[in-house]
């Protein structure tokens, strides 16, 4: 019994001591992905694929609306911010089309102007919102989606009541923002939500972490992943292990397109096959060859846009069908 206490002694201090050690590197690690700051391991603009400066919607040549400030009040005390973007020119009989962009990580609603031009030139009305920690929104730590998908299914069922219910939602998400639209597709989404686009989105924030910290730190996951897991869901309110597209998408019945890169090497292409796999609904999935991280569009527009307009027309046309 002595020897048996000596060693649980022993045992104690030694993890005692990692603990403590590893403390400081468990801070670093939450500072350096959670806390909303200036990154310097990617910019804002990589995050959702660009590399053109952010400008104001009021000067966003292409619309043919003013721009219409939105906000929203979490369910943690947070003011959400968003921009409405109507488009006079969609003619259809019913309900209207909306589609929801969702920028990625450390980025903004402003930094998607190439993709709102792309879905405003086809007819959609557009909603932007920003993130917690993100853009005009409140909020000192980031989500990487898990959060945030609540916040989205709240904009998603404001939106309803705005347009009195008729209208049609389709989301398209990129980076982070393509995980947020995975992990909202397991929640119970309204019916007027049609289909899912998701565009290099990681398979869970776990998953990400650890393949990160060994790219660009060289450690290995435990018993760093573990520790800064806890740490994070006792400062915010979530860990990294809930936090999983790929169990959302086993709830998921909607209609998906997936999205990536072949050369993606921010969220390994590799991913995308496991939350492609993982989605019970009607689903299409796209390689762009050697597109990078966010990169699908700029390496191929063409192709893009036919891809995305395609699955699009399945499931929300913006054009009328003829009758035969």
């Amino acid at each position: 019994m002595k020897k048996r206490n000596k060693w649980i002694a022993v045992i104690s201090v030694l993890v005692g001591l990692t603990v403590i050690g590893g403390y400081g590197g468990i801070r670093y690690l939450f500072d350096y992905a959670i806390v909303r700051d200036e990154k310097d391991f990617m910019s804002s603009g990589d995050a959702s694929g660009t590399s053109e400066p952010a400008k104001p919607y009021e000067k966003w040549t292409f619309l043919n609306t003013k721009p219409k400030y939105m906000t929203q009040k979490t369910e943690d005390g947070l003011t959400l911010k968003g921009v409405y973007l109507r488009n006079n020119e969609q003619k259809v009989q019913g309900n209207r089309k909306l589609m929801i962009l969702v920028h990625g990580y450390t980025s903004n609603g402003k930094l998607l102007e190439q993709y709102a031009k792309l879905f405003y030139g086809k007819g959609y009305d557009l909603f932007l919102p920003d993130a917690r920690a993100h853009g005009m929104s409140e909020g000192k730590y980031i989500g990487f989606g898990w959060p945030d998908r609540i916040d989205l299914l709240h904009w998603i069922k404001q939106m309803i009541a705005y347009y009195d219910d008729k209208v049609d939602i389709g989301l398209w998400g990129i980076s982070m923002g393509g995980a947020e639209v995975m992990m909202v597709s397991g929640e119970k989404l309204p019916k007027q939500v049609k289909c899912i686009i998701e565009d290099c989105g990681y398979s869970s924030t776990k998953e990400e972490m650890e393949y990160q910290l060994k790219e660009m730190f060289h450690l290995p996951s435990f018993p760093i992943i573990p520790l800064a897991s806890a740490y994070t869901e006792h400062r915010v309110g979530y860990n990294f292990y809930e936090s999983s597209a790929v169990e959302q998408l086993k709830k998921n019945h909607l209609p998906m397109l997936f999205i990536h890169g072949s050369k993606d090497d921010f969220v390994p292409t590799e991913m995308v096959e496991e939350v492609y796999e993982a989605s019970k609904g009607p689903k299409e999935k796209v390689i762009f060859p050697g597109a990078g991280h966010a990169k699908s569009y700029q390496s191929n527009p063409k192709r893009y846009e036919k891809v995305v307009f395609q699955f699009l027309d399945q499931y929300l046309p913006v054009k009328e069908k003829s009758k035969k």
